[in-house]
């Protein structure tokens, strides 16, 4: 039925297919520019905004698919969220460009004929009208051309062992010795001779230098490779002054700057170092030679060490994005003092050192719940005694967020109230691993507690609730954390605090451009924020269907009277209620139970948004259902947390920048592991448990996506 509706609005969808383009003959190359900067970066370059070059080999020989489609996504992501303006380059059918259009990226990612192509190979690359991935020194030479002073990369090239009897030297020590640019790497790879690099460098002329703390040079994999850089730098100040009074100077050579990976993601260096010697004795017995050296290295040492080389690779490149996005901004300050960037809402920082990524907020209520469960199907009331099991554990909607988010290694502030009871004692101690610094400790107060009565088959009968120290969360009390709130990536709230509460989050959040996520906590109170103009702060809201029929009526919108049955219908419901929210909301995440979710929202190139964008207005919007992931009736011990988890796990995708449909299915897995659980969040929830490449192994229902036509929005914002 509502599939049936949508289209009756809408356009069709457009073509996911790569597009192989026109054919180019030689006389047509001869005549057009072979450099093509993309509209966005041309416009950042002419404003002076930071920009910041990617390279494509990575995409092209360093990955496989879809891991390097994913990673150059999220890694242009990384890049936005931390203020400059991604500039992938590659090229494509004998043309050198700077910056791709997602269509581009994947081409590349896909194309089985593509080339490595470095300084030597732009020649002949662009008059044969091949495509390829540009290597660090060919991308070094476009970034330069183009005018982009920093350029992130994974790990430089090097000379290779036994250099010195093969001449095999990469023409990235070369090119950094006589293209100025600022290039963020992890160091040079372990399959290198490190130390003789190091010394070519020196002749090269390259000012090398760590970040951080330590001048131990990193070797790609590993913080340390035994061998020290000659100078040191702990902030991205440090760097953009070395690289202004390089340009100040006129120097025609580079600066290397090497990035540790973050010890929580290094492999351990000898058992990569063992890998890295065993692959470079096979590609000797098997004759491997000249530019295949490298890819045959580093897909062997991923496979001799069980794939951990592989995310760590990953793990790297988002890592040194961070880094050098921050200085590119830095930078763009420097060489702009009077106009600076273009300040986007939501990014934090000074003038004088771009920010770090700050950690998200959770606000609601916290619990101590009794959850007795029946030990059959259907139970007696009147006031008879049904065999069950009783048994305590620790909830609220916004402790149950913060717990599961801090699981998953995001790390919160959470901010609450506790009486100065016993029950206030052991949720503390529960409660240990996460950061309390926000709960309140009220004395007169009782800790809220929460009895729930759940059926033989997990479904919620009957909730009982003394929660009036929620009521303390109080505008007053939370204005304390008014600068954790305006710096952070991401603010959750619950329907439990107070409406004076929530009213002063969404103005200071809509002052600091911070995006908004409104968790329900029941049908009453999920109409809190509706009944002002706070709605129109939020990003996110979570509902299910009855919330969501709350929420439009306290808007004024028709409501239907009853719910539906049948699936189709629901979505149909669903989706109708949902549009009208989206001319201020980022998504509508309506969660259906044992159905699934349906995400309305706004799209990007046919692809749902949950980016941590304030506000999206393209016109475009699209609905996603997704099917819950299956589990066993016998196997469901407790429901009252699944969507939390649901929540806390979509939410930890959209904070580490993955794509949406991952974002999704982190939720569904969180969600599936707590629906096992005795307590509302699972223990076995971790950044292990739930993660992109635990979802990426399990054979998930296809999800089916609809656009929505601006007919459809606009039929369904007439009031009652």
């Amino acid at each position: 039925m509502w599939v049936s509706a949508l289209r009756r609005w809408a356009p069709s969808a457009a073509n996911a297919g790569v597009r192989s383009g026109p054919t180019v003959t030689p006389q047509r190359r001869l005549h057009d520019a072979p450099l093509r900067i993309h509209p966005r970066v041309q416009e950042a370059l002419a404003t002076r905004e930071p920009v910041v070059a990617l390279e494509s080999t990575i995409i092209t020989h360093g990955m496989p698919y879809p891991y390097n489609i994913r990673m150059a996504k999220e890694v242009e992501e990384i890049v936005k969220a931390n203020g400059s303006v991604p500039a992938t380059v590659g090229i494509l059918q004998g043309r050198l460009h700077v910056g791709l259009c997602d269509e581009e990226l994947q081409f590349l990612a896909q194309s089985k004929d593509c080339v490595k192509v470095s300084r030597r190979d732009l020649p002949y690359v662009l008059s044969q009208g091949l495509s390829g991935g540009s290597t660090v020194s060919g991308t070094m030479i476009a970034a330069h051309r183009a005018g982009i002073p920093v350029f992130v990369t994974g790990g430089v090239g090097g000379v290779h062992h036994e250099g010195e009897k093969t001449m095999d030297v990469s023409a990235d020590l070369t090119e950094l010795g006589r293209t100025p640019v600022a290039v963020i790497s992890a160091g040079v790879k372990s399959i290198l001779d490190i130390g003789r690099t190091l010394e070519y460098l020196e002749t090269e002329g390259v000012c090398v230098s760590t970040f951080g703390d330590s001048t131990d040079f990193p070797a790609f994999f590993t913080p340390k490779s035994g061998f020290k850089a000659p100078c040191r730098g702990g902030s991205s100040k440090y760097v953009w002054v070395l690289s202004a009074r390089s340009l100040e100077l006129g120097l025609s050579s580079g600066i290397l700057l090497a990035v540790p990976i973050p010890a929580e993601h290094a492999a351990p260096g000898n058992a990569i170092e063992e890998a890295v010697q065993q692959a470079l004795r096979e590609a000797r017995l098997q004759g491997v030679q000249g530019k295949e050296v490298t890819p045959f290295l580093l897909q062997r040492v991923n496979e001799l060490t069980g794939g951990q080389s592989l995310e760590s690779n990953i793990a790297l490149i988002k890592n040194n994005a961070r880094v050098g996005s921050r200085i590119a901004v830095a930078l763009s300050q420097l060489r702009n003092p009077k106009g600076g960037q273009r300040k986007k809402p939501g990014t934090p920082g000074t003038e004088s050192e771009p920010p770090m990524d700050s950690r998200p907020v959770v606000i609601g209520g916290i619990n101590v719940d009794f959850i007795a469960k029946a030990a059959h199907d259907s139970m007696v009331f009147g006031g008879q005694t049904n065999p069950g099991q009783v048994h305590q554990s620790f909830g609220g909607v916004g402790r149950n967020l913060a717990d599961c988010l801090c699981r998953l290694g995001a790390k919160p502030l959470f901010i609450s109230a506790l009486g100065q009871d016993e029950h206030a004692n052991s949720v503390m101690h529960y409660c240990s691993h996460m950061d309390m610094g926000g709960v309140a400790r009220l004395k007169g107060h009782n800790t809220a507690t929460y009895c729930a009565v759940i059926s033989g088959t997990g479904e919620l009968s009957l909730g009982l609730g003394d929660m009036d120290i929620h009521q303390q969360i109080t505008e007053n009390y939370v204005s304390q954390f008014a600068d954790c709130l305006a710096q952070a990536r991401l603010v959750c709230i619950d329907g439990n605090i107070p409406l004076s509460t929530i009213q002063y989050v969404c103005g200071l959040s809509r002052r600091h451009g911070v995006p908004v996520c409104f968790e329900p906590t029941d049908e009453d109170k999920s109409c809190k924020p509706f009944l002002s103009d706070s709605w129109t702060a939020l990003s996110f809201i979570s509902p299910n269907l009855k919330e969501l029929i709350g929420i439009n009526r306290a808007l004024g919108y028709p409501v239907p009277q009853e719910l539906p049955r049948a699936l189709d219908d629901t979505l149909d419901m669903a989706l109708t209620l949902s549009v009208p929210l989206l001319e201020h909301l980022a998504c509508v995440i309506v969660t259906l139970g044992a159905n699934g979710v349906l995400l309305c929202g706004h799209s990007h190139r046919g692809t749902l948004s949950l980016g941590l964008k304030t506000k999206i207005h393209t016109g475009e919007m699209c609905a996603v259902y997704y099917p819950a992931a299956p589990v066993a009736a016998e196997e469901i011990v407790n429901v009252s947390g699944a969507g939390d988890s649901f929540m806390a796990g979509l939410l930890s995708g959209v904070l580490a920048q993955s794509d949406p449909n991952t974002c999704v299915r982190m939720g569904l897995l969180a969600a599936r592991l707590s629906l096992c659980s005795q307590g509302p969040i699972s223990s076995l929830i971790s950044a292990a448990s739930v993660n992109p490449q635990q979802v990426e192994a399990i054979d998930w229902p296809e999800p089916k996506q609809w656009p929505i036509g601006p007919l459809l929005t606009s039929s369904h914002q007439s009031k009652s």
